[in-house]
């Protein structure tokens, strides 16, 4: 309406205040005031039936809402939610659509609103992106068994007051977990047996990335360890995030997050009955958890087992012609023109393969994996990091061609 530049509330009381006093007609006052007929009447009704309050705007909301979520579907939401309490409206609805009859579930943001009223969900803090701006060529899987990611996801202590170490394995490019295993301690001794578990039923990757830790990497040269040498042999290549950059390994990373909001809280009383919980939450995140990335897909539906066995024996280290091959001895150290120079000990009766790449300067290797430049003159070896994609440079145990792409193993559905 066209009242003047001031408050619509005071210019309808004045109106209704001087129609009620009779010095002026209601087509006058109209004329006065710049609101038609019609207007007039409706706010003087107004006052007579509900007092100065009434003349307030009222909500212009509607009445009745023609695509309203009916109160049965709602409660499927809800009860399902309650099931899951760490799934999203975005997994919510795709495990609904496969595992219920067809009834037109709502959109993904119209969920959302609805576990907000129901006080499923709080508003999170929006985080500014994590940009990696690390100079790291990490390898980008493009089909199961490109690269498995490991790590242990960070120790706890149960009821029985001992802590558990769960080690976990998964498939980067499907998501699929291969492994979470609690363990009491993080030794070599006790996750080599889960891998080789995993490398039985699963065959062998051709990428394993970890982090620096142990029983991972170590401090020696190249950052071999015994797990990582064992690796090297069965023609797996390692893999090292940079330290204290964990969004290199975030696919990872963000299964952790699921595992200790479903798995972990509250721990169980022991080992055995934890195992139990990590067990339950395996088979739920593989065959029932739809992943975002996986276009709502579960990892169940999208991994397949690699074309590479496990050995039943390790193939033999071998170099190509022009390498010269030295023998690590009991000290860790190599024989190099007379001279003794430290390697590492968890190379023991290992054999390294040099190559010259300058007057002074030696390469070295472990089978594919190349460990640090050798300076002849002053007995020195310059470590390098290996954090980036490496070639094969050794016969034997060279990782395989990768494996077919994504469009094959995941086909992009047409828009």
């Amino acid at each position: 309406m066209s009242w003047k530049e001031t408050c619509p509330m005071t210019e309808r009381m004045r109106f209704v205040s001087e129609l009620l006093e009779a010095e002026r007609d209601m087509s006058e006052l109209c004329r006065l005031y710049g609101i038609s007929r019609k207007t007039g009447y409706k706010w003087r009704d107004r006052y007579l039936q509900g007092g100065v309050k009434a003349l307030e705007d009222g909500s212009h909301a509607r009445l009745s809402q023609a695509h309203a979520v009916d109160e049965a579907t709602v409660q499927r939401l809800l009860q399902v939610r309650r099931a899951h309490p760490t799934w999203g409206p975005r997994k919510l609805v795709p495990w609904l659509e496969a595992h219920e009859k067809p009834r037109g579930w709502p959109a993904a943001s119209t969920v959302g609103d609805i576990l907000r009223r129901n006080g499923l969900v709080e508003r999170r803090r929006r985080r500014r992106p994590v940009i990696d701006r690390s100079p790291a060529v990490l390898v980008q899987p493009s089909a199961p068994n490109d690269l498995w990611c490991t790590d242990f996801k960070g120790q706890f202590r149960m009821l029985d007051s001992s802590y558990c170490y769960p080690l976990t394995l998964t498939d980067a490019f499907s998501r699929y977990v291969l492994t979470c295993r609690g363990l009491h301690s993080p030794s070599t001794e006790q996750v080599r047996p889960w891998y080789e578990r995993a490398f039985r039923q699963y065959g062998l990757p051709a990428v394993m990335r970890s982090d620096n830790g142990a029983p991972f990497a170590s401090n020696g040269i190249g950052g071999l360890s015994e797990l990582s040498i064992w690796w090297i042999k069965l023609g797996i290549v390692p893999e090292l995030i940079e330290p204290g950059r964990p969004q290199q390994n975030g696919r990872h990373e963000r299964m952790h997050r699921t595992l200790k909001a479903e798995a972990t809280h509250p721990p169980a009383a022991q080992l055995r009955a934890q195992q139990r919980a990590f067990d339950r939450f395996v088979q739920e995140f593989n065959s029932e958890r739809p992943h975002e990335a996986l276009q709502q897909r579960t990892p169940q539906s999208i991994y397949r087992a690699s074309e590479r066995p496990y050995p039943s024996r390790l193939p033999p280290i071998e170099y190509p012609e022009g390498y010269l091959v030295r023998q690590v001895r009991h000290a860790g150290e190599i024989k190099f023109r007379g001279n003794l120079v430290f390697v590492g000990t968890a190379l023991y009766r290992e054999p390294i393969g040099l190559v010259q790449v300058d007057d002074d300067l030696w390469k070295l290797y472990y089978s594919m994996v190349p460990m640090g430049l050798l300076d002849s003159r002053k007995m020195q070896i310059h470590p390098i990091i290996r954090r980036r994609k490496t070639q094969s440079g050794a016969r034997g145990v060279a990782p395989p061609a990768p494996p077919a792409n994504l469009e094959k193993v995941l086909p992009i559905s047409p828009v």
